[in-house]
């Protein structure tokens, strides 16, 4: 019985030898490193990190997406606002009174330009509110 008794001992050294023993290449190649304790209770930590590793990657890709964005929009606004301001100066410079009276000579609608000035019209009220004119 004392020699069977010697055989468990050996045995429980050798386990506890084996658990003591440091990783090495080889543990990575067959797949025995994941399978250890401290490896499988730090799997939870592990994906969470990863998942944040992800998170931050995809928010990267999107903010540099929105920058680009934003300069292409700046750019455009800026396009837009020089022809605002083209247009602006084109359609101040054709309604001056010396132009439209060049626009119809030009084209013959047989208008002519008044000679004397506008007369304001006034229009009065009677005691009853209708007008009197």
């Amino acid at each position: 019985m004392s020699r069977q008794k010697e055989n468990i001992e050996f045995v429980d050294q050798k386990i506890e030898q084996k658990e003591i023993r440091k990783g090495s290449v080889w543990d990575v190649f067959d797949g025995s490193l994941l399978t250890r304790d401290t490896v499988v209770r730090q799997l939870p930590f592990v994906l969470f990190i990863t998942f944040l590793i992800i998170l931050y990657i995809g928010n990267r890709y999107h903010a540099e997406k929105v920058i680009r964005e934003t300069m292409q929009l700046q750019t455009e606004v800026r396009e837009l606002r020089a022809r605002a301001i083209s247009t602006a100066s084109e359609l101040e410079f054709i309604s001056r009174q010396s132009e439209v009276a060049k626009l119809i000579s030009k084209r013959s609608m047989g208008l002519q330009e008044a000679v004397d000035p506008p007369i304001k019209i006034t229009v009065k009220k009677g005691k009853n509110g209708k007008t009197v004119h």
